[in-house]
């Protein structure tokens, strides 16, 4: 399961983080996000341990979209020490997250 990526636990989980982190930025009421959700879920199962794959609900944390520009949603951003390496913006197959992801591993 992806985990949820607040701005409590933003500074620990992403900028800390050892491994590749893949950041979902997303909205209940978007429904391309919606659409991509399940690859996301999938991803972090797939990766679990080998990428850091999380959620960030930019209407309850402005600040996380607002750092990284994020002007649309879904916008998948990749991080390797807290820099941004590779942004998606929309909602994409599967295969083009996997292998935006599989570049970092």
């Amino acid at each position: 399961m992806a985990l949820e990526i607040t701005q409590s636990n933003f500074e620990e989980v992403v900028l800390k983080a050892s491994k590749p982190v893949v950041l979902d930025l997303w909205a209940e009421w978007c429904g391309p996000c919606r659409r991509i959700a399940p690859y996301i879920e999938e991803m972090a199962t797939e990766y679990e341990g080998r990428a850091i794959i999380g959620k960030v609900d930019v209407d309850e944390n402005q600040a996380i979209a607002q750092r990284f520009n994020v002007l649309n949603i879904p916008t998948v951003l990749f991080l390797i020490g807290g820099e941004v390496v590779e942004k998606i913006v929309g909602a994409v197959p599967k295969k083009k997250l996997v292998e935006a992801l599989e570049k970092l591993l």
